[in-house]
């Protein structure tokens, strides 16, 4: 996923790539560097985006050395979104492109499965997508600062973690803004749990008690 704020955007993915039930690679990096201040964020098959970021990337090489100046987001993802949508019946492919530019600042392109571009203030993708779509409709607000994007991206993908059977392992982020870019890396056992709910709940020992003439249901096993 990748979201905008003032300033710049944060992308980030989780890492784990996936054959069937089986778990190929659990510390994948999904973000791929394709110009120095643009990223994308692959899914689908990993050979298809690999070869189609690596070609992205040697198109914005030469680009860069024909213009004498740096490419801006919206060619980096009209250059991706070429390659998915005219071989679209060859390639499983969804890519997210984020970067800032001096031409348009901090952006987020969203490339779906077939084709087609789509600039967005947030963008999410992949199979985890689909469980964290309400999350994110519900709690993203414009106007966050630096901070606050970190923190949203770092829960929504955790809590796609913890749903999806082919999302995992750790997340990997990049904070992408004019001065440069931030690696930064969270461990799977640091990831954020705040859906458990263990600060409403509480523990068990504080739960009440039933009161008198209340009967608890009798559960059979």
């Amino acid at each position: 996923m990748a979201v905008q704020f003032d300033g710049g955007v944060v992308i980030g993915a989780d890492s784990r790539t996936t054959s069937g039930s089986y778990i190929v690679n659990r510390v994948t990096d999904k973000l791929t560097c394709v110009h120095d201040r643009i990223y994308c964020c692959r899914s689908g098959s990993a050979a298809d985006t690999q070869a189609i970021a690596d070609l992205a990337h040697y198109y914005l090489q030469i680009v860069t050395q024909n213009t004498e100046r740096a490419p801006t987001v919206s060619n980096a993802a009209r250059i991706f979104e070429k390659f998915c949508y005219e071989n679209k019946d060859a390639l499983s492919a969804g890519i997210i492109v984020a970067g800032w530019d001096k031409e348009q600042g901090p952006s987020v392109y969203n490339i779906p499965l077939g084709g087609g571009l789509f600039r967005q203030p947030w963008a999410i993708g992949g199979s985890g997508s689909t469980y964290v779509y309400g999350y994110c409709d519900a709690t993203y607000q414009e106007g966050w600062g630096r901070d606050q994007t970190i923190e949203f991206v770092k829960n929504t993908l955790a809590l796609a973690m913890s749903r999806d059977g082919s999302s995992g392992g750790v997340i990997r982020m990049a904070v992408i803004q004019e001065s440069g870019v931030e690696r930064l890396f969270i461990p799977g056992d640091q990831l954020p749990r705040f859906w458990e709910g263990r600060e409403v709940i509480g523990s068990l020992s504080a739960a009440p008690a039933i009161s008198q003439g209340q009967v608890p249901i009798e559960v059979e096993h």
